[in-house]
C-alpha cells in the first residue's frame, strides 16, 4: 500500500446535523429512503443484500484486494461484539439496496467501517445523507467521536468526510 491510512475524526457534539438535512431531504425527494438494518429487520436474507452491497462498494477501494467471502464477513463483520444493526444504514431506491454506512460501537467513540453507494447513485448525495442519518446512532450510544480510516488514495472519500467536518485523529487539518 502506498503511504499511511488517512485516520480522520468528527466531534460528535459540535457535528452541524442541520447543515447537512438538504442531502436527506433531497434522497427523499428522489424516492430514496434511508432506513437501518435493525428497522429492516437482521435478518438472513438481509445479511445477504449487505454482503452483495458491500462487496460491490469496497471493489473500489484502492488497493483493496478480494473481498471476503459471505462465511468470512459473517465471521468476521457480522458475528462480532461492535456489530450492531442500528448502525447500519441502508439507502433503498424501492426495494433496491443502493448504498450503506456502516457503523459499530466502540465504547468512547464509533467507528464508520464502510460508507459506500452504488455507482450509478454516486453523485447526489446519498453518501452524506445516510452518514448524517446514521449522527443519530452514535449520539444514542453516548459516543463523543466519530473515527473513519480511508485509503490516502481514495481522495472522494476523505474530501467527503472533511466537507462534514471530520479533521485528522491527530489532531491536525491538512
Amino acid at each position: 500500500m502506498a503511504g499511511r491510512w488517512v485516520e480522520l475524526e468528527l466531534d460528535v457534539s459540535a457535528f452541524d446535523a442541520e447543515r447537512f438535512e438538504a442531502y436527506v431531504t433531497r434522497c427523499s425527494a428522489a424516492g430514496i429512503r434511508l432506513t437501518t438494518l435493525a428497522e429492516l429487520g437482521d435478518t438472513p436474507e438481509h445479511r445477504r443484500a449487505l454482503y452483495e452491497l458491500n462487496k460491490e462498494c469496497s471493489a473500489d477501494i484502492p488497493e483493496r484486494g478480494a473481498f471476503y467471502s459471505f462465511d468470512e464477513y459473517t465471521e468476521c463483520r457480522l458475528e462480532v461484539p461492535p456489530f450492531d444493526p442500528q448502525g447500519v444504514v441502508i439507502a433503498l431506491d424501492g426495494e433496491a439496496w443502493i448504498g450503506m454506512a456502516a457503523t459499530s460501537d466502540r465504547g468512547e467513540f464509533v467507528v464508520n467501517e464502510m460508507t459506500g453507494v452504488r455507482a450509478a447513485y454516486r453523485g447526489r448525495g446519498v453518501s452524506v445523507a445516510m452518514k448524517t442519518y446514521g449522527m443519530a446512532f452514535a449520539r444514542t450510544r453516548g459516543a463523543r467521536k466519530v473515527r473513519t480510516f480511508h485509503h490516502p488514495a481514495n481522495a472522494s472519500a476523505i474530501a467527503m468526510n472533511r466537507t462534514m467536518g471530520f479533521i485528522d485523529a491527530d489532531g491536525s487539518d491538512r
